[in-house]
């Protein structure tokens, strides 16, 4: 069995039930096939607590992918892929008020660093129906793009980070859900081929 490793993110602001957390909870009861053993783990929106969280998945269990999950409040339809992780630039203070030293993820790690997951072939073959897919390379300088970058550090590229909206009537989390499971099972596909 191959180990893949999702994350969700816990409450913020005015999500006091965040969309990304919902949606892999569900993609968790779905699975991916009985070669993939999947693990979830919810982060909380706190940029130490969620790189202490990202460096002990990469260190100790040392997956095939790991894909984080994020809300994007602005997205209202829209499933959004991240190509690439940034370090630079996180000014803005997380949950317990707090932004990193030198408002970056890794002293002297590289500007940005890119997936493995060729997410423009994934974006042009795949669709979802009932929300559009987008291809992102910037994933916004808060926790989520924070723990993009250092997932994609410590785990050597073998990261992806999708955005998902808010929940509501038409996007329900076992929408979401199922609409991971598509994209994901076309990421694990990209990983077997990488393999090979």
């Amino acid at each position: 069995k191959h180990l893949s490793f999702f994350s969700g993110f816990g409450p913020f602001r005015q999500y006091l039930v965040n969309s990304s957390w919902e949606a892999v909870k569900e993609l968790s009861k779905r699975g991916l096939g009985e070669n993939i053993d999947l693990r979830i783990m919810q982060l909380p929106v706190v940029y130490q607590k969620a790189k202490e969280q990202v460096c002990k998945i990469w260190t100790t269990l040392q997956p095939l992918l790991t894909v984080h999950v994020g809300l994007a409040s602005s997205a209202t339809a829209l499933i959004i892929l991240e190509q690439c992780g940034k370090n630079k630039g996180y000014q803005e203070r997380d949950a317990c008020g707090f932004h990193p030293e030198g408002a970056c993820c890794v002293l002297d790690g590289p500007e940005k660093i890119e997936s493995t997951i060729d997410m423009k072939a994934l974006w042009k073959n795949i669709s979802v129906e009932g929300i559009d897919i987008i291809l992102s390379r910037d994933a916004g300088r808060y926790i989520c793009d924070y723990t993009y970058y250092t997932s994609l550090y410590y785990g050597n590229g073998r990261a992806a980070f999708i955005h998902v909206p808010p929940l509501s009537e038409s996007i329900t989390a076992e929408f979401l859900g199922k609409a991971l499971q598509t994209i994901i099972s076309a990421m694990l596909e990209q990983c077997e081929e990488q393999r090979e």
